[in-house]
């Protein structure tokens, strides 16, 4: 693992996984397409809509468990000085705001059946809410300091700053009355969800979390070579300046 923190050693890496990975998600993706819209049973309240779980509730997963990945490569720039940290928090927040932008528009398309309205401001959409506004917030502070060592550094901070919003995310539920039902997978006494629906939502779960270290390793590829171009061109400058002096 130690060597791995050469970027050199991690694009020879991502060289060999890709291929695997990419065939693995496409896998996946299939099964659990298949499962979720083919093969489960429609909900005996919920009827077809259903099927929305399917792709929302991985999305959620997922978007908390991006935001959970960049805190942890917060600290591995704040205290560890580790040379892939900021490398990994920078290209996991696009993807994490994506699929939080998905959790927003399958939620309100959800919502709309069930609830009879599309958006309504309780403490689960609204923690989600100000999750897809942190990844924003992230996106856009990268954008603004443009070297990349400060860039990483500020980034780092308003990423664990931001991390207390996961626990918020998650016992919601829980701490206020939330249009939002309870945990159904995950509970000390076992899931709630019938398990004709669990399994394509594990299933579908699965393909997620392998599309998501997919594209984040392919964006931490991108942005290794992209910050070495940069040193080239930069090196570039400096010496066609001392040759005009």
């Amino acid at each position: 693992m130690i060597s791995l923190a050469n970027p050199t050693r991690f694009l020879q890496l991502v060289d060999a996984v890709v291929p695997w990975l990419s065939a693995l998600v496409i896998g996946l993706l299939g099964i659990g397409l298949y499962l979720a819209f083919f093969a489960a049973p429609p909900d005996y309240q919920q009827g077809e809509t259903v099927r929305i779980m399917f792709i929302h509730v991985p999305a959620a997963w997922v978007a908390m468990g991006c935001y959970a990945v960049i805190a942890i490569a917060a600290l591995g720039t704040l205290i560890w000085r580790h040379p892939l940290a900021d490398v990994a928090a920078k290209a996991a927040a696009p993807i994490g705001a994506t699929f939080t932008f998905i959790v927003l528009v399958t939620g309100s398309l959800w919502g709309k059946p069930m609830w009879g309205t599309y958006w309504v401001w309780d403490a689960r959409l609204t923690s989600l809410l100000v999750l897809f506004l942190l990844y924003l917030g992230l996106i856009a502070l990268w954008q603004t300091i443009e070297e990349p060592g400060r860039a990483g550094r500020a980034t780092a901070i308003l990423a664990l700053v931001g991390a207390i919003n996961l626990p918020i995310i998650k016992f919601s539920v829980d701490w206020w009355n939330t249009l939002h039902q309870p945990a159904s997978v995950f509970r000390a006494d076992g899931p709630t969800i019938d398990p004709a629906l669990l399994t394509p939502l594990f299933v579908m779960a699965a393909a997620f979390l392998a599309l998501f270290v997919l594209l984040h390793l392919i964006a931490m590829r991108a942005e290794i070579l992209r910050r070495r171009v940069r040193a080239l061109q930069q090196t570039q400058v400096v010496r066609a300046a001392v040759a005009g002096a």
